[in-house]
């Protein structure tokens, strides 16, 4: 009889505290990766319930708002790590954050570089947000290691709806997972995707009704797991203990969103905070949406 596979990963001995930051509930599932690669860390999370959902505002809302929520939970929460668990944000205000913040920022990326490595086809699909799909830094990600692969790209606001309310508990129709990814099947070439790029936290959430509803069988790939290690690595030389249950953190009163409270409570973290941001005045006018 053959031995049994190694587990996949040797949990970190790694202490200290880990703030994982998303506009909504999408980066639960980074802050599950890190807390089973670091079982000894205190994982925090925050939301920014207050300005949800981050596909639909512009970009110069976006950079204006970035920097001053990260610091406003930064020191509500006292992490040694910032994760920004949203590609969204990371594509667009990764730099501005760091700069803001004096302690390390580990910023989430489109798993585009292990998918051209899987795909036998040739092809991969991307699900993304509508922002994360229009950013110059995608762009960059797709030229430098997708070079010579068909990538076929899909915004979906609908998608991370659909994510959420079944985070919240909602029975979501299964039809409604196959129309919201319809669309990067249907496109040009769409019929040789065998490998697809979850390039938004909140998608992980609902994979299992996304293999479920695709046309054939596809890999359904995304970077939670690289966000745990890079989080491990970056993560300073500190002497507090750590393993606690952490707390959640956000930015609009806990009894004015939507079920929030019950999804964090069962992802394990409840005691939930709100962190008030000061109102931010633009440097200029917000961009229409194309």
């Amino acid at each position: 009889m053959p031995e049994a596979a190694p587990y996949p990963f040797e949990p970190s001995p790694a202490r200290g505290r880990v703030l994982v930051f998303d506009s909504g509930v999408g980066g639960l599932t980074v802050a599950s990766e890190i807390r089973a690669l670091g079982p000894r860390l205190t994982v925090h999370y925050a939301a920014d319930t207050g300005f949800f959902p981050y596909g639909d505002k512009s970009d110069e809302a976006l950079r204006a708002r970035l920097p001053v929520v990260a610091k406003a939970l930064v020191e509500a929460a006292e992490p040694d790590v910032f994760v920004i668990a949203c590609n969204t944000a990371s594509t667009l205000a990764l730099e501005e954050v760091r700069a803001a913040l004096g302690i390390p920022v580990v910023g989430t990326v489109p798993a585009i570089k292990p998918a051209a490595k899987l795909t036998e086809t040739g092809t991969i699909g991307l699900l993304a947000t509508p922002g994360t799909i229009r950013r110059a830094y995608t762009a960059r990600l797709i030229e430098e290691f997708a070079a010579g692969k068909r990538v076929i790209l899909h915004g979906s606001l609908e998608l991370v709806k659909l994510a959420e309310a079944h985070a919240r508990g909602e029975d979501v129709p299964i039809e409604a997972y196959a129309a919201a990814q319809a669309p990067l099947f249907a496109a040009e070439g769409g019929d040789e995707i065998d490998t697809v790029v979850l390039a938004c936290t909140h998608f992980p959430l609902v994979r299992g009704q996304l293999i479920a509803t695709a046309p054939r069988p596809v890999s359904y790939i995304d970077s939670g797991a690289a966000i745990a290690r890079q989080t491990i690595r970056v993560l300073p030389e500190v002497t507090h203990s750590g393993g606690q249950g952490g707390k959640a953190f956000l930015t609009r009163p806990p009894e004015e969103t939507d079920g929030i409270v019950r999804v964090l409570r069962r992802y394990g973290f409840p005691d939930i905070q709100f962190v008030a941001i000061e109102p931010i005045e633009m440097t200029s006018a917000p961009s229409a949406e194309p």
